[in-house]
């Protein structure tokens, strides 16, 4: 995948894709959020219901306490003529003090449909007594409602009012929308039950409280009902719903329990959010339903504008890519397009330089760096010339190519990085260790190639960060002593490229010196993969050519053989022919406990008779 790839995916993934999660996380927190505040908002509603239509109730039950305290109720269940009680039509100079009082307190109250009384005392047309008579409305007979069960519980109440609400019993408050009190009478000298006050009062109060409460805007849909215990709607001011099972209009089943309980379901097939407050007092609950489309009408204009919003962003960035994107990977693409024809050995090769910018900073480092390398190569070309056959097979034999090209290429990066002290000092550890390696003398201190080890490994540091540390410890004292130069280095480098290859844990290279009867030990431990028995036994000396291909062309030997060829094999024989077969190189491996390579010459300092020293050692 190309560059511009590359920061076209990394804007769509890091700011395209964040941003639509987070949208729509912030949707679904809103659908949720409104739900929960709208249920906070409908059970106060409700409970302003509930206090309202218990305020009505109250009042009635004022009015018909005031009755039996003025014993209004008990003088028309006691009069000679029950059926001339209606209150409604005597005359007011008929009516004594306490009726007329009370008269005047039922006009004041309009919203009283009509009320009568049940005589206990009474036989045949006076078990009836009507005291607010109603057009077209026949009572249910004294003996049918005394074999009801509304009749054990009104005498359980024992004087207490009893509600009943519309369609609950029709036969008793007849089939319109309308609240019915029902309470024992009692003559308040002896407490004794004289009779049944049954009172019902007008809807418009129940109406006038329903459709003056609203919840929230005046836009949302919203409905109210009244329901009883057993799910049946008893009041809806819309007049739509009444009587019938609340059941059969949502796919939820509700218990009516008493506080209140607010969820989404659908109701008369359309998603809406129903709120459940039970009333305290009476075994009715209080349901409002409200459409869940205008409620999240807000959210889903917000939930198109931010798809909207979305969009316009991915086609900027891919405006972006195709205009802006296309000059600086294209820029970066020509560079490496250069850096490659650098690779294939073309080292004339130039970046056009145009332009004010970074990329045109980035170009000019190119062509400063190749004319470095041009000029570092020219010099190390005229170098090479002077050397004779031999030098050339041992600075091959120990530098080989891919190190160089490696490290110039590692140059190169650090040097489009802008890094130039690391340049720099790449460059100068390069041309030391060329400096040593080129050199026209065969023998060098022991302090020099020392110097020369650590430069290598520096840059072989600077190329594998993290794939290995390294330890020089060779005395002071023994950095005057004489050695043949290029010594150590291909060793170390048998243990980089071949004693770390494919570890997955960093590698510890030790390089260790002491004297020791006479001779000067030279140590380079690994804790890389180490050789099985049967690479090791396949070392040898001064092997010639035919034997070194019979033993290179095996299969089982091709890794061992590069192992061993050009570095440990050149660093032996070169011992063994300078310093003769006492000295030598002596390896001690094992399978995945690393490899020890010791170097065994004699110790004399630089510019003395070292053969004759090696036979006294």
């Amino acid at each position: 995948m190309n560059l511009r790839y590359k920061l076209f995916t990394a804007f769509v993934g890091l700011i395209i894709i964040p941003l639509f999660i987070l949208g729509m996380i912030m949707f679904f927190v809103t659908y949720n959020s409104i739900e929960k505040k709208y249920s906070q908002q409908s059970e106060y509603s409700l409970k302003a219901i509930s206090y309202s239509i218990s305020n009505v109730f109250k009042d009635m039950d004022n009015v018909t306490d005031n009755g039996i305290a003025t014993s209004v109720f008990h003088m028309a269940l006691s009069a000679d003529d029950p059926s001339k009680q209606d209150l409604t039509d005597a005359e007011q100079l008929n009516l004594n003090a306490s009726q007329r009082n009370f008269r005047s307190l039922l006009y004041n109250h309009p919203s009283i449909s009509y009320a009568f009384l049940y005589n206990f005392n009474g036989k045949g047309s006076s078990e009836i007594v009507s005291v607010f008579t109603k057009e077209n409305f026949r009572t249910m007979p004294y003996d049918k409602f005394k074999e009801s069960d509304l009749y054990k519980q009104v005498m359980s109440l024992n004087g207490v009012p009893k509600w009943l609400a519309p369609h609950e019993y029709p036969e008793l408050t007849g089939t319109e929308p309308v609240f019915t009190q029902i309470r024992l009478v009692k003559e308040l000298s002896f407490f004794q039950n004289i009779g049944i006050l049954v009172v019902q009062i007008k809807n418009w109060e129940f109406e006038s409280i329903f459709r003056n409460l609203k919840i929230g805007d005046s836009d949302q849909n919203v409905s109210f009902m009244l329901v009883n215990d057993d799910g049946m709607i008893l009041f809806d001011p819309d007049r739509k719903l009444d009587g019938q099972n609340f059941e059969s209009f949502t796919t939820k089943q509700v218990a009516f329990k008493k506080g209140f309980q607010s969820f989404k379901t659908e109701f008369d097939g359309e998603k809406s959010i129903l709120s459940v407050y039970h009333l305290k007092d009476y075994p009715w609950s209080l349901v409002s339903v409200t459409s869940w489309e205008t409620l999240s009408r807000e959210v889903t204009v917000f939930a198109r504008w931010f798809v909207i919003v979305v969009f316009i962003c991915f086609l900027a960035a891919v405006f972006f890519n195709l205009f802006f994107m296309n000059r600086i990977t294209g820029a970066i693409a020509v560079i490496v397009r250069f850096m490659r024809r650098v690779e294939d050995g073309d080292l004339t090769t130039r970046v056009e330089e145009k332009g004010n910018d970074e990329l045109t900073l980035l170009a000019k480092g190119f062509n400063d760096l190749m004319n470095k390398i041009n000029g570092l190569f020219n010099r190390i070309q005229v170098e090479q010339r002077r050397k004779n056959q031999a030098e050339m097979r041992v600075l091959q034999a120990q530098i080989k190519p891919h190190f160089l090209f490696n490290t110039l290429e590692s140059i190169n990066v650090l040097a489009v990085q802008n890094e130039g002290r690391k340049v720099s000092e790449m460059v100068y550890r390069l041309a030391s260790i060329l400096r040593i390696s080129i050199q026209g003398r065969d023998e060098i201190t022991v302090g020099e190639e020392t110097k020369h080890l650590r430069n290598y490994l520096d840059i072989q540091k600077f190329r594998f960060e993290d794939l290995f540390d390294y330890e020089i410890d060779i005395p002071e004292e023994l950095m005057s002593c004489g050695i043949l130069k290029l010594t150590l280095q291909p060793l170390v480098e048998n243990s980089i490229q071949h004693g770390f290859e494919g570890i997955d844990y960093t590698g510890k290279l030790i390089i260790q010196g002491w004297e020791e009867r006479g001779n000067l030990i030279l140590r380079i431990s690994d804790n890389g993969i180490g050789m099985t028995p049967a690479q090791l036994s396949l070392f040898q000396y001064m092997v010639n050519e035919n034997a070194e291909q019979e033993v290179k062309d095996q299969p089982e030997n091709r890794m061992y053989h590069e192992r061993r060829g050009l570095g440990v094999r050149s660093v032996a024989d070169r011992i063994r022919i300078e310093y003769g077969d006492l000295y030598g190189v002596f390896i001690c491996s094992s399978p995945g406990l690393g490899t020890i390579i010791q170097c065994v010459i004699p110790k004399y300092e630089q510019g003395e008779d070292h053969y004759a020293k090696s036979i006294i050692g």
